[in-house]
């Protein structure tokens, strides 16, 4: 996908560099950057992805997504603003999600609307921390709370085959970096 039209839907704060580049992959960690990628300099609860920066500019990253411009601007690499639900084909515009909040009883609520919504013939998605789900088929769960990259490939996959409803776990991890997930989690149910 070129990256001008990733940046259609979005409006950045600023672009230093072409956006006439085709990207071939979105990432959000720099281990895992390829030749042609996006790079998401997002900060975490844990750690600021803007100190890995030079690392996936190395590892081939040729336009990076950042809050703020480093000091040094690299030739030749692109600097903007948010893109992975375009990159995903925003997929929330295409199905209705669902997110479950609260001390307790997020996994049980949120997989007993999986399975309710299933059973009455609904094409469903689940995120949860236990395993995901694209309507039957199981999708492995890496971490408890899946990063914006992550969450947007998985919620593509499920609007990709079809899914109607993604019913999501909300935890307090995931609230905490609200400002990541905003285009994602539209609505929830305490």
């Amino acid at each position: 996908m070129r990256l001008s039209d990733l940046l259609q839907t979005i409006q950045p704060v600023r672009i230093t560099g072409s956006t006439s580049m085709e990207i071939t992959g979105v990432n959000i960690d720099s281990r895992l950057i390829g030749t042609g990628h996006l790079f998401m300099a997002m900060r975490g609860t844990q750690t600021d992805g803007h100190a890995y920066i030079p690392a996936a500019i190395d590892k081939g990253a040729v336009a990076v997504l950042c809050e703020e411009l480093p000091e040094e601007l690299k030739a030749g690499i692109t600097y903007i603003g948010k893109v992975a639900t375009t990159f995903y084909g925003d997929p929330t515009s295409k199905m209705e999600l669902i997110g479950v909040t609260g001390t307790n009883g997020k996994t049980t609520v949120a997989t007993l609307l999986y399975n309710t919504f299933r059973y009455f013939g609904y094409k469903v998605g689940l995120v949860s921390t236990v395993c995901n789900y694209i309507d039957d088929l199981p999708v492995p769960t890496e971490h408890t709370t899946p990063d914006p990259i992550t969450l947007n490939r998985l919620l593509g996959e499920m609007a990709d085959s079809g899914c109607k409803y993604a019913f999501m776990e909300v935890s307090s991890h995931s609230i905490a970096q609200a400002h990541q997930r905003s285009d994602v989690c539209r609505r929830y149910f305490h």
